[in-house]
């Protein structure tokens, strides 16, 4: 299905550069220590003035979609058993960390919580999921609207890499490119049809919200995310346990290599003179996202990449303060100021120097409408 044709201007508003997105209450706030997880938000600071898009998405857009014969007309219902959803026990366990990493983070205080029988999707929502609900419903995502979305600088093509002037201010390597969008990830011309398998990135919490609502499903809380991922097992730091390769093995996709104090840059090209971001070696195979179903499962509960590839959205509205006593069922604030929801989960991007967030307990957040290369999601049910 075609879009309309629309012209949308976007300005990306300025905030004080010092904080994290736009929650200055975090000690851990600058750029260096949050390692640009929570600044690609839509009203992030860029260097090099205001990021305006007044592109006509006119023509350009659906009609890069691939055609997936014969999967336009599959139920929602359908789609929830095909897509693999493990039913979780309900139970109480210790949420948080008490040895936080990064204190603006609010992973801490460790607290007890309850949470009732619920089903997760075993893997993030691939983009072949996501062809299928868009060819079902037309949906249009909000990077759609906006005609843009951030884009991990090594993906950007060179030609449209060269007259990009503007980036994320403390976080240069995130880049606001015209025309990215979910099914065309890296801006330009470039689609999905080699990577249908893997998760669904540039999605909004909004768009979540809207996958999941159309599979007669819901994002999780953090309270049932952190319960799935940590998988049985208590105060661990992942979901197998407290080391990150047990036995030599790699168990989850994220950045392998020297990494910069403070930066994905590693040096000056010597043919643009720009600042060159650093090798990702891929021992763990993989170079940016993986497919959703690779590396196997990551516990028991048989769910894949719930740590690493990509962040996840979750349900709740964005705190830095949690009530230290027992709660049930637990749904987070009842808003937030600039509308920010928390993440969960890490991604590609994490490592043990540099955005150490791929641990069950972090946590991190964005504006509800924002988009970017390493942001997709899953969708769980409650089991009354």
């Amino acid at each position: 299905m075609a879009p309309n044709i629309f012209s949308l201007l976007v300005t990306i508003v300025a905030f004080s550069s010092t904080s994290t997105a736009t929650s200055p209450s975090s000690s851990s706030s600058s750029s260096s220590s949050s390692c640009g997880c929570s600044a690609t938000s839509r009203n992030a600071e860029t260097k090099g003035g205001e990021f305006q898009s007044s592109c006509s998405f006119e023509a350009d857009g659906r009609e890069a979609l691939p055609h997936l014969e014969g999967e336009e007309s599959e139920s929602s219902s359908s789609l929830i058993a095909e897509h693999e959803v493990v039913s979780i026990k309900g139970g109480t366990f210790w949420m948080g960390s008490n040895k936080p990493i990064y204190d603006g983070d609010a992973e801490s205080p460790m607290r007890k919580r309850t949470v009732s029988h619920f089903s997760i999707d075993s893997a993030e929502v691939s983009n072949r999921k996501f062809l299928q609900f868009v060819q079902a419903t037309g949906y249009k995502t909000d990077s759609e609207r906006f005609n843009w979305s951030f884009v991990f600088e090594p993906l950007v093509p060179p030609h449209i890499n060269k007259q990009i002037t503007k980036s994320v201010a403390g976080a240069e390597w995130w880049l606001p490119v015209e025309g990215a969008y979910w099914a065309r990830p890296f801006g330009g011309s470039k689609g999905i049809e080699e990577i249908l398998d893997h998760p669904v990135v540039h999605v909004s919490w909004n768009d979540a919200v809207a996958y999941c609502k159309w599979k007669g499903m819901r994002l999780p809380t953090e309270a049932e995310w952190e319960y799935a991922a940590r998988g049985g097992k208590e105060k661990r730091l992942f979901p197998w346990g407290n080391l990150i390769m047990p036995r030599g093995e790699h168990r989850m996709n994220a950045w392998q290599g020297n990494l910069a104090k403070g930066s994905y840059f590693c040096g000056v090209s010597r043919t643009s003179g720009k600042p060159q971001i650093c090798k990702n070696t891929a021992e763990d195979g993989f170079e940016f996202t993986a497919p959703v179903k690779s590396m196997g499962v990551q516990n028991k509960y048989g769910l894949y990449h719930i740590v690493g590839n990509v962040w996840e959205w979750v349900s709740d509205y964005w705190s830095t303060v949690h009530n230290p006593e027992p709660e049930v069922d637990p749904k987070g604030p009842e808003s937030h100021a600039s509308n920010e929801r928390v993440k969960k989960g890490g991604s590609f991007l994490c490592n043990e120097k540099f955005c150490n967030r791929y641990r069950v307990a972090a946590r991190s957040h964005n504006t509800a409408d924002s988009g970017a290369s390493n942001l997709g999601f899953r969708c769980a049910k409650s089991d009354n």
